[in-house]
């Protein structure tokens, strides 16, 4: 089963918790058992899971993330958001996450996060759920 949501950014670089999202997806899908795959179809968005109990977790993965690619004049991209491309390949496009008991198979401490990097923007995300009910 293949399922599109929409999320919206609010600002040019966020950080946005869809593990509820992702769990309602599972929860309609009937599956028990399986594999939950989020991917992100955008050249200057991501996905990661990390910490989400802590929010300066995910504070300190932007300001790190801004040292390490700095809004610099050398870069060539024409739209100048190379930082943003840069970025989305750092953190990545795909998770899979296994799903048991009809449940994400998180760790107590963490989410899923959408990394928006050139916002604020309507994005699409896909999720394939493969598993049996």
């Amino acid at each position: 089963m293949i399922e599109y949501t929409n999320i919206k950014s609010a600002s040019r670089e966020e950080f946005i918790d869809i593990t509820g999202r992702i769990q309602k997806i599972i929860d309609n899908s009937g599956i028990k058992e399986g594999l939950c795959v989020v991917y992100i179809p955008h050249t200057t968005a991501g996905i990661t899971i990390n910490e989400d109990a802590d929010p300066d977790v995910i504070n300190d993965i932007k300001n790190y993330l801004d040292r390490m690619v700095p809004n610099a004049e050398y870069f060539k991209h024409l739209e100048g958001n190379s930082p943003a491309h840069i970025k989305s390949s750092i953190i990545g496009h795909s998770i899979t996450v296994p799903v048991s008991e009809g449940g994400l198979l998180l760790g107590r401490w963490q989410g899923i996060f959408f990394c928006e990097f050139d916002g604020p923007r309507s994005r699409q995300i896909i999720v394939k759920i493969i598993g049996e009910d």
